[in-house]
């Protein structure tokens, strides 16, 4: 990865577990893992949450309809880990009720709301239920809940190089469906009391915007917001935000070269992919408002 601490700034507690399980598995640590394993108490708590709950919770799409609309947030981030991931995800968590390979097997339903996540990614001022105002409205809900996890996932996998090396795609896929996205607790703690408002988005919101950490709230939240920022972060946050496939490892070092350390990067970059993504799912949210209210 494009930053050494996601691959070996890992506490000890955390750092025996990837080896063990790498050992066992002789298949190296995916690259979701290790960050998600990263200062867990800055994104990964409520981030998982909100993750497992959304992609095989109860829900009116199926697993596999989960994965298939993931897989499409992916291709529109232009992620190759992700693309690939899901589409497997989508393989071992069907029953054959959709083909990630056909987009014309999918059920009317999916396909309409997959047209309205697309918006609410690509132009969330335009996101629009007009063409899913037959859909349940609890529906659409669980629809942006996937959407908005992906869509922070994918800048981040993008920004920081992740890559499927061998036997990954077979062995992480599997482990993500078998655990349904859960981590062992002892993994995740950190010292510090999970923020709990009672609702997840609210939760991630705080834990990576407010809380005390290497870097001033103020420019996280700049960088979530999309406001001016001081360079050498006014450039990279936007392209985070708006084109993170595009972002290399010269970007990187650019920033180190200019002051930054890789934990400042980190939360700015974390803050900028989470911010982009909350602006889609409030503008899902904001027309889902207008649909209960007509």
């Amino acid at each position: 990865m494009r930053l050494s601490i996601l691959d070996h700034g890992h506490n000890r507690r955390t750092t025996l577990f990837l080896t063990l399980t790498s050992t066992m598995s002789r298949v190296d640590s995916p690259d979701i893992v290790k960050l998600l394993l990263y200062r867990p108490g800055f994104l990964t708590r409520p981030l998982l949450e909100l993750t497992a709950d959304a992609m095989r919770g109860q829900s009116y799409w199926s697993a596999a309809e989960r994965e298939y609309l993931a897989m499409c947030t992916a291709q529109l981030h232009r992620c190759p880990f992700c693309i690939d991931t899901h589409a497997e995800l989508t393989r071992i968590a069907g029953h054959g009720e959709i083909d990630p390979d056909d987009p014309a097997s999918a059920r009317p339903q999916l396909a309409a709301v997959r047209e309205f996540l697309d918006t609410t990614t690509r132009t969330p001022d335009r996101a629009d239920i007009a063409g899913v105002a037959d859909l349940p409205e609890q529906a659409l809900l669980e629809a942006l809940r996937v959407n908005l996890v992906w869509n922070i996932v994918n800048r981040l996998a993008n920004a920081f190089g992740f890559t499927l090396r061998e036997g990954q795609l077979h062995s992480g896929t599997r482990s993500l469906h078998r655990f349904g996205y859960r981590f062992p607790g002892f993994l995740l703690a950190d010292g510090e009391k999970p923020d709990d408002s009672g609702d997840v988005v609210v939760n991630l919101r705080h834990s990576v915007l407010d809380r005390p950490a290497t870097t001033d709230p103020a420019l996280r939240i700049a960088a979530a917001a999309g406001d001016p920022l001081p360079e050498p972060w006014q450039t990279y946050a936007a392209t985070v935000r708006d084109a993170s496939y595009t972002i290399t490892d010269t970007d990187i070092r650019r920033l180190l070269a200019a002051g930054p350390t890789e934990d400042q990067i980190f939360e700015v970059t974390v803050a900028a992919a989470v911010g982009a993504a909350l602006e889609s799912f409030d503008a899902g949210m904001s027309a889902l408002g207008n649909k209960s209210t007509s």
